[in-house]
């Protein structure tokens, strides 16, 4: 059963810097499509960025030039970093994993961009 565990959020100060960590239990190979979604109060939950088992990146618009997403196999996690971060990119995070035609969620972290 694959399992996905977040860490790392909080409380930020705009301009600050934040890592998301995404910990996935169980095994995964082969193909597989990672990413970090989040969902703000009243809004859809929206992808912020993708990597595949390929190494090949995506990113929302909004947070190109300032998050990061990598994965480390050898630790089964996936990592968020998150640089000059704004009031606007609070929200709920989400780990998603795609594998084998099933999708998987972590239950969420919290961040928050406040002065």
């Amino acid at each position: 059963q694959v399992q996905l565990v977040e860490s790392g959020g909080g409380l930020v100060q705009p301009g600050g810097s934040l890592r998301l960590s995404c910990a996935v239990s169980g095994s995964i190979h082969n193909i597989y499509i990672m990413g970090w979604y989040r969902q703000a109060p009243g809004k859809e939950r929206d992808l912020v960025a993708s990597i595949t088992s390929g190494g090949i990146t995506n990113y929302a618009n909004s947070v190109k030039g300032r998050f990061t997403i990598s994965g480390d196999n050898a630790k089964n996690t996936m990592y968020l970093q998150m640089n000059s971060l704004k009031p606007e990119d609070t929200a709920v995070y989400y780990c998603w994993l795609w594998y084998n035609g099933v999708g998987y969620w972590g239950q969420g972290t919290q961040v928050t961009v406040s002065s």
